[in-house]
């Protein structure tokens, strides 16, 4: 008998093909968004999932999903997963790391652009049909080339900004929980700093780093008055990260020149402050969103799957101390 398996938002028709090849497999090609308790409803007779980053999957869902064997996520922030709920239930966690690594880099560095040099100001200013002709101080930005590049979280993607901010000659700077050998150093041309050194030091600060409660609102009130009044931040890593309260606050006083969000507290709510202001790039949450990376996210995550039910030895598996007592 073929592993029954959820898919719980809307994937790509390959990505389905390839599920029911090896099992019995309800999708939601509809879309539809799943409240917690539609969401446990539907997982409560399935052996596999294949969730969202927005499907909460904790311990009071998977308490009434008895045959659970695995949770596979479509990308790589698992914040969504309780990971040690899944653990002490026999639960395989899976996510999709690497896949999505070049192109949130790409859009990284996009954001950084657009906020320095005031892309989407500039666009809104066309298109409400202000604009007059062009003079020499207009919509003055900040050159990129250069500036000092400061990235928090040097993992796959930190790395793979530092590549792209060398083709426009910026310094780097960084900081990481646990500092980078010698040799990847040397070939991200980065320096180590302390959190607040380099806060203090970076004309661009990117957030690249996961989502836990050791995380929240490392980017506070008191992180944003050690940036330089003329700094940008740039968050493309998880909701929660920065004190989106604090940061509106900032940005509203001209402490910090300006900001480019593609993730937010409380998503899809956002604080409706960066609505009223022009110095902030906002973003849906897409920096993965081209189609190769989104379909290798969707494939790579039923593969996860498929290999937890059927081998019991998913490639990406997040908790490996299920698969040690099995």
């Amino acid at each position: 008998m073929k592993p029954h398996v959820l898919v719980s938002r809307e994937v790509f028709d390959e990505t389905i093909a390839m599920l029911e090849a090896r099992c019995e497999v309800e999708s939601n090609q509809a879309d539809v968004r799943y409240s917690s308790e539609e969401l446990a409803a539907k997982l409560a007779d399935k052996d596999g999932a294949v969730v969202s980053t927005a499907d909460r999957i904790d311990a009071a869902l998977l308490d009434r999903c008895p045959r659970l064997k695995v949770v596979s996520n479509v990308g790589v922030g698992y914040n969504n997963i309780d990971v040690v709920a899944c653990t002490a239930r026999g639960v395989m966690a899976t996510n999709t790391p690497g896949v999505l690594t070049d192109s949130v880099a790409d859009y990284t560095f996009g954001l950084v652009i657009a906020a320095c040099r005031r892309m989407t100001e500039a666009e809104n200013h066309l298109r409400s049909g202000q604009w007059g002709g062009t003079f020499l101080k207009q919509m003055l930005g900040m050159d990129v080339h250069g500036a000092t590049l400061g990235i928090i979280g040097m993992g796959r993607i930190g790395q793979a900004v530092a590549r792209r901010a060398r083709g426009f000659d910026m310094r780097i700077v960084y900081h990481n929980r646990a500092r980078l050998d010698a040799a990847s150093e040397h070939e991200s041309r980065s320096a180590y700093r302390s959190k607040d050194d380099l806060l203090k030091e970076a004309d661009v600060v990117v957030l690249l780093i996961p989502y836990s409660p050791e995380t929240h609102h490392l980017i506070g009130a008191r992180e944003l008055e050690l940036m330089k009044p003329g700094a940008i931040l740039v968050n493309v890593a998880r909701g929660g990260i920065v004190d989106d309260e604090a940061l509106v606050a900032a940005l509203r006083r001209g402490r910090i020149r300006g900001a480019a969000l593609d993730v937010y507290e409380n998503e899809p709510r956002f604080h409706p402050g960066f609505l009223e202001l022009k110095n902030v790039v906002l973003s849906p949450h897409i920096a993965s969103a081209s189609e190769p990376t989104r379909k290798a996210m969707a494939n790579t995550a039923a593969r996860n799957c498929i290999a937890a039910l059927t081998e019991g030895r998913p490639p990406n598996l997040l908790n490996p101390e299920v698969r040690a007592r099995a």
